[in-house]
């Protein structure tokens, strides 16, 4: 009876070892193949960029970056583009980021979880999943012949504000759930109110996470074209909007939110549907001042976030390595404590120290 339970123990042992092992195995398997992929990502980009800076880099000029678009390619520019560009994406990220995180506050903090807000957040996600040419029809449909906003710097803006909208929101949502409870039962305990718990502790410490969300928001607006077509984007525009500031009070205009525009990929779009070799250059050179736009997009969203960095999490680092500095210095005292043994808790084999432990006990 006791070889078969024996048997039986080798057996399931062997057998537990030899599920180990494939999972050990499955698991470094996949683990080569998600690094073999991304390589090849990798590769793959850096030859697409490196590519495009073989054919334009020849192009880049301070005449490329101020000279309107003309029909001969030596004279041909991106001042309308890349102004146009900013400003949408000026328009955009003001529509849609404010909107965004109050939505997600109140769907993450305020809102009582009930069949609406479930409802609500279906709903959200499924917007996020929407071709963006399905926000164009709307945009044409609603802002064009509905509320007579013309094909302008406005209906762009709001276009693509509606189209990352729901990125944001989900982003913002992640990025507070990834709060501690702690975080906020400290506050409560402090006697911090709803408003002030969220001011000062979550939304500090959940900014990288909503940073992130806007970057990837806003580094898909800046190379739409289908709403932006669709709404009305001209491919060729020899003059400049309407300045945003004027000379007299309130020194502020908005004229330029009513002209028309157009972006940079609009103006790579037109140049590469074009014949001329050399059109085909302006538009790679056009396309490295998109990406370095975009990578400066991402510079002032991760400043910003440094910025903007309350005074406990820079030297939440060293109050963490100071913590643990400490405890080690009490594991290390802990360690020499339990090496000293007293007579009693000695561990001895012969029953001679038995005797002696037992006497040294009766003395006690």
């Amino acid at each position: 009876m006791r070889l078969k339970n024996g048997i039986a123990k080798y057996i399931k042992s062997t057998a537990l070892q030899r599920r180990i092992m494939r999972r050990k195995g499955l698991d470094r398997f996949f683990a080569f193949e998600g690094l073999f992929v991304m390589g090849v990502a990798l590769l793959v980009l850096f030859a697409l960029v490196g590519q495009l800076a073989a054919d334009g880099a020849g192009r880049l000029s301070w005449q490329f970056l101020t000279s309107f678009p003309s029909r001969f390619p030596a004279q041909a520019g991106i001042l309308t583009a890349w102004i146009g560009t900013l400003l949408v994406m000026l328009l955009t990220a003001l529509t849609a980021i404010p909107l965004g995180i109050g939505a997600a506050i109140y769907l993450e903090e305020y809102a009582a979880k009930s069949w609406l807000t479930e409802v609500i957040e279906i709903n959200i996600a499924n917007l996020a999943g929407v071709p963006s040419i399905v926000y164009g029809l709307m945009a044409l449909g609603l802002l064009v012949y509905e509320l007579h906003l013309g094909q302008s710097f406005l209906t762009a803006g709001l276009t693509l504000g509606m189209l990352i909208l729901p990125m944001v929101i989900i982003a913002t949502r992640e990025a507070i759930r990834s709060v501690p409870p702690a975080v906020r039962e400290a506050a409560y305990a402090l006697g911090a109110t709803k408003w002030q718990t969220v001011r000062d502790h979550v939304l500090p410490y959940s900014m990288g996470g909503i940073l992130t969300g806007m970057i990837l928001a806003l580094s898909r607006a800046v190379g739409e074209t289908a709403p932006l077509i669709t709404v009305g984007a001209l491919s060729f525009i020899a003059f400049l909007p309407h300045p945003p500031w004027q000379g007299t009070f309130p020194f502020v205009s908005f004229e330029w939110l009513f002209d028309p525009f157009t972006v940079m990929p609009i103006q790579m779009f037109n140049w590469v549907s074009r014949p001329q070799e050399e059109f085909h250059v302006n538009a790679a050179a056009a396309g490295l001042i998109l990406l370095a736009m975009s990578l400066a997009m991402n510079a002032v969203a991760i400043v910003s976030w440094c910025l903007s960095l309350p005074q406990h999490a820079w030297h939440h680092a060293e109050h963490r390595s100071s913590v643990q500095t400490k405890e080690a210095v009490m594991e290390q005292g802990d360690a020499k404590r339990a090496n000293v043994k007293s007579p009693d808790m000695q561990v001895c084999s012969g029953p001679r120290t038995l005797l002696q432990l037992d006497q040294h006990s009766m003395r006690r």
